[in-house]
């Protein structure tokens, strides 16, 4: 596994080393020693799994201390743009975020430390997305940013019009407006 450390503090790119032959593919998606050594140490409590179509978008999602949690993104079919956005007030980073494509061709993976909110546009059809957390989900903790936020100014790479959201993706707070 190669870990890519980015501009932003704590958010890290996974690229697994994959292994091609005419029987398909074989990859170690986590390795918890090979985690901790590349990234941090880490207990991951509960895996997610979504499966969306083109255009839908879900986020930018958060869950509020004591309850943060940090993820471990990974797309098992078809392609995202995922996005962290930096929401540690007290980061000289706060406010910017990180975007990549995540795919079923890439194998790449998002590591999302606490104090990011966390989002993604589908790129394709039928896609499958699984992430791993190190808390577990606590509703009454949940935080959202509205996804077009102009102070955050995020390129979906998505036409608007094929854009598809939640009513409470539409109608979430803007960053200026969220208390964390």
């Amino acid at each position: 596994m190669n870990f890519i450390k980015t501009e932003i503090e704590g958010v890290v790119i996974i690229k697994p080393k994959v292994f091609v032959d005419d029987r398909g593919y074989f990859f170690e998606s986590f390795s918890q020693q090979k985690f901790s050594n590349g990234v941090n140490e880490i207990d991951f409590v509960q895996d997610n799994e979504s499966q969306s179509m083109y255009g839908v978008l879900r986020g930018l999602h958060y869950q509020k201390p004591p309850f943060a949690q940090s993820k471990l993104v990974r797309v098992v079919k078809g392609c995202i743009l995922d996005v962290a956005v930096d929401i540690r007030k007290e980061s000289p980073t706060f406010g910017k975020y990180i975007s990549i494509e995540l795919s079923e061709q890439n194998k790449t993976q998002l590591f999302i430390p606490k104090g990011f909110a966390h989002g993604f546009a589908v790129l394709t059809n039928n896609t499958i997305v699984q992430y791993k957390c190190d808390d577990y989900y606590h509703p009454e903790s949940e935080g959202a940013i509205v996804w077009n936020d102009p102070q955050i100014n995020i390129d979906w790479k998505l036409p608007y019009s094929d854009i598809i959201l939640s009513d409470k993706d539409k109608n979430s707070p803007l960053l200026k407006e969220i208390i964390t």
